[in-house]
């Protein structure tokens, strides 16, 4: 498939210009021609030829620029419409008969008409030739400064995906009594999936998974501002439904039509967990979803409440949090991975990788995030 062309994005002024441009220069032709026929052309022939010249350069230049490689689609019918027009009007209107000998009037009026044909020929090329100079600076001016602008969104994009490196941890801190393994699948260069692993001064710790609306720079800046968010509030305490509360309270207003959702599990001694879920999709116990109550996403309702909830984890037993990308993967016939399919899968022992393997070859649309928190004696 061929890349798109160079008009597709160029200005329509510069467009215009450009086309006025290959007009004037190719309407020379038709004054030459006068000049070479002594000026015998009919005016209304002559007037007609020289529009029809710059007409079909226009024409020429459009098929070329747009069709590029197969521009022959459109030179050869135009080539022939061409020569056919020209040679319907010169049979309809004939040049004068060749003068073997002028008076000196008639020699007055030739003089006259060639000084004018080459004077327009002068004009009309002057204009062209300013025409394409003014085409070749704005568009020269135009392109450095897309690529000024593309250079500094590459510098942008990548200072992110430096930022969402930090918030996407691919080290955790060990934990007693637990063992945590993730797999995080971005759908674009830079996701709006989070996850955060966090020791508490109490000797507990906190994962946190979380899924910012949108995609890029924009959804980026949000996830470090709600990680930055986290790690501060835990500082001053660990109840999961206060973090989210918290959380909830700094983000509104800063998420412009925007909103995030964030599940808090506190890992304790015993196997004993303590969950809140600000909209995020449940935790799956053993395969099985976990009972949470329903509850508004981050950043949509200043005085949103967030409940708490409590499990017993024993030996063995696995927690997995995930976003919904996973259960949202589609393939080519639109069709979804869906829920039911991750809860067999997890049934079966899969591990966070095979669970966003599987997503990713149904079809990924969406970031993918797996963590996977398993009780040990």
């Amino acid at each position: 498939m061929d890349a798109p062309g160079p008009w597709q994005n160029a200005p329509r002024k510069t467009i215009v210009i450009f086309l006025m441009a290959v007009f004037s220069v190719f309407t020379a032709l038709g004054f030459a021609n006068d000049i070479i026929n002594m000026g015998r052309q009919p005016i209304p022939r002559f007037c007609v030829s020289v529009l029809l010249s710059g007409l079909f350069a226009v024409m020429y230049a459009s098929s070329g620029v747009y069709l590029r490689k197969k521009f022959w689609k459109a030179f050869l019918p135009l080539f022939a419409l061409q020569a056919l027009s020209m040679g319907l009007l010169s049979n309809w209107l004939p040049d004068a008969p060749r003068m073997l000998q002028m008076n000196a009037d008639e020699l007055g009026r030739l003089h006259g008409r060639l000084v004018f044909d080459g004077l327009a020929i002068i004009v009309t090329v002057t204009l062209g030739y300013v025409g394409f100079v003014h085409v070749s600076i704005s568009e020269g001016r135009r392109h450095l400064k897309m690529r000024l602008e593309k250079a500094s969104l590459e510098s942008e994009m990548a200072a992110a995906r430096e930022v969402q490196r930090v918030m996407v941890p691919e080290v955790f801190p060990q934990v007693i009594g637990y063992t945590i393994d993730s797999v995080y699948r971005p759908a674009s260069e830079v996701g709006g999936d989070f996850f955060q692993v966090i020791p508490l001064k109490s000797g507990r710790t906190l994962v946190v998974i979380g899924d910012v609306s949108g995609k890029g720079l924009r959804a980026a800046m949000i996830v470090s501002m709600i990680v930055g968010t986290l790690r501060t509030v835990s500082g001053f305490t660990e109840e999961p439904a206060e973090i989210l509360g918290e959380l909830n309270r700094r983000l509104c207003g800063r998420i412009q039509d925007g909103f995030a959702t964030c599940l808090v599990v506190r890992l304790e001694d015993g196997g004993k967990i303590t969950l809140a879920n600000a909209g995020h999709l449940p935790p799956y116990e053993n395969g099985a979803e976990a009972a949470l109550a329903g509850s508004l996403p981050l950043g949509m309702e200043e005085n949103a409440a967030y409940a708490q909830t409590s499990l017993r984890m024993a030996d063995g037993d696995g927690l997995v949090l995930l976003t919904d990308g996973i259960a949202e993967a589609q393939n080519e016939k639109h069709a979804l991975l869906g829920f039911g399919a991750v809860e067999r899968m997890l049934r079966d022992g899969a591990t966070p990788r095979m669970l966003a393997e599987s997503a990713q070859q149904h079809g990924q649309a969406d970031d993918m995030t797996v963590i996977r928190v398993m009780r040990v004696a």
